[in-house]
């Protein structure tokens, strides 16, 4: 799919917002006909520019209140760890967010669990499967804002 327009950005803004618009309710707010919006929002989904759909569940309702930011350093950086780590990250999944980062931390992961407990055993789970060098964690006291909605300016 080429440059987005600024139909396209407006469909792409009111299902980030609510997934669950009906396509009447969704061609009324972007100002395109039934079939015309359909039309659109299946390329946009095509071309991968919409990966999925999704609910956006509230965590404390779920039993995950606490969010704990995970800082790794490694000494090891060979393909047959790297592979342990990505097997590890995708099995568990308190993990939310993984990423490889550039700089003087190798990893940050973005942990979702009921209490310091559950952390606690999350970190223990963890370093069983993959040897760290070093593992710092921060408990997230206070979201001033966490939204799944990217920027589309």
């Amino acid at each position: 799919m080429g440059q987005l327009d600024a139909v396209d950005r407006r469909i792409l803004a009111e299902v980030q917002a609510d997934a669950t618009l009906s396509m009447d309710a969704l061609s009324e707010r972007v100002g395109l006909s039934r079939n015309a919006c359909w039309r659109r929002l299946r390329l946009l989904e095509e071309s991968g520019v919409i990966r999925g759909r999704v609910a956006l569940l509230d965590a404390d309702r779920v039993g995950c209140p606490l969010s704990v930011i995970v800082l790794i350093r490694t000494s090891s950086h060979d393909a047959a760890w790297m592979a342990r780590f990505d097997a590890a990250v995708r099995a568990m999944p308190q993990i939310v967010g993984a990423h490889r980062m550039s700089g003087d931390l190798d990893y940050l992961l973005r942990v979702r669990v009921a209490d310091v407990p559950a952390y606690d055993r999350f970190y223990k789970a963890l370093i069983a499967r993959v040897p760290l060098s070093d593992i710092s964690a921060s408990f997230v006291m206070e979201d001033l804002k966490d939204t799944t909605a990217l920027p589309l300016a």
